[in-house]
């Protein structure tokens, strides 16, 4: 693959090149269908310079999870001819990632490259679990006249025959509603139960998770006191160490994580810390999977 203009972390050298590579990072500058505010198609390079400003020294697992390998690949193309377009692209750079035995993280832009993202994972290994972290559903059958809207990412996820568990929603539409009440394959864990027991919240989800998993995050997630830089802001969203827990746990269990990606990132000018939060996040789940397999 192509490398882009700069890597993650700043780092250079063999430790960003693409064979000696254990992570892939797809950046993902899409901003088709985001709805109320816009600028997602920023959030990739935002995030990419602002990991460069990071330690790279993992102070948790006592390890520098870089010298695994993280590889940036060139963007994802813009196109004005919708976002089927950039899916497609999406799917093949995913699949050529994972034949190449490596680990792809799509870093966006808005959420709907996760559709494309799930969909080359579930070719490659059949029985496939997503795990959502979302201040919404995402299971709009469309909206604004597309299927492919990031309020469907959710949606179309499910469609493809895979499992979905969600944590973090708080605002969803009728619709959604009454498409939870009759599915089994959606599993939901709201805000209000992780602010009042995460302990049994992250318990329920770690259950629901076997075989391969691939992590899908929206940053508005997190609440917007410590994440604004979102297209749509939920107030009463998790908060750093709500979100990381669950995430160490599950990392921690019986799963295969097969890939990931951290989404909607909307930079707001002159506040970095939302996009340096989207660069540790990054890196941290990075850390957790070397830690994991003990490497060094």
């Amino acid at each position: 693959m192509i490398p882009y203009s700069v890597t993650f972390g700043g780092i250079s050298g063999k430790y960003a090149s693409w064979k000696e590579s254990k992570f892939v990072v797809i950046p993902y500058p899409v901003d088709l269908t985001t709805t109320y505010q816009a600028g997602t198609r920023n959030g990739p390079r935002a995030a990419l310079d602002a990991s460069a400003h990071m330690e790279l020294f993992d102070e948790e697992n006592k390890i520098e999870p870089y010298r695994s390998g993280i590889f940036v690949s060139t963007e994802i193309p813009l196109t004005t001819t919708g976002p089927a377009a950039a899916l497609k692209e999406v799917e093949r750079r995913v699949r050529a990632v994972v034949k190449a035995g490596k680990l792809p993280v799509l870093l966006g832009g808005e959420h709907s490259g996760s559709i494309a993202a799930v969909a080359a994972m579930k070719k490659k290994y059949g029985q496939l679990t997503v795990l959502q972290f979302d201040a919404h559903t995402d299971l709009r059958s469309e909206y604004l006249g597309t299927p492919y809207n990031h309020a469907c990412v959710g949606r179309r996820i499910v469609e493809q025959g895979v499992k979905l568990i969600q944590v973090g929603v708080r605002s969803m539409s009728e619709e959604e509603d009454r498409f939870l009440k009759k599915t089994e394959d959606v599993k939901t864990f709201y805000a209000s139960e992780v602010r009042y027991n995460v302990e049994e919240v992250t318990k329920g989800i770690v259950s629901n998770l076997s075989g391969n998993v691939y992590i899908t995050i929206d940053l508005d997630v997190f609440d917007p006191g410590i994440m604004p830089s979102v297209v749509t802001p939920e107030p009463g969203g998790l908060n750093w160490f709500e979100v990381t827990d669950i995430l160490r746990d599950v990392l921690r269990g019986n799963c295969n994580l097969v890939g990931f990606d951290v989404m909607e990132l909307a930079p707001i000018a002159g506040m970095a810390a939302p996009d340096y939060l989207a660069a540790r996040l990054c890196y941290r789940i990075m850390g957790w999977i070397v830690a994991r397999q003990g490497e060094k």
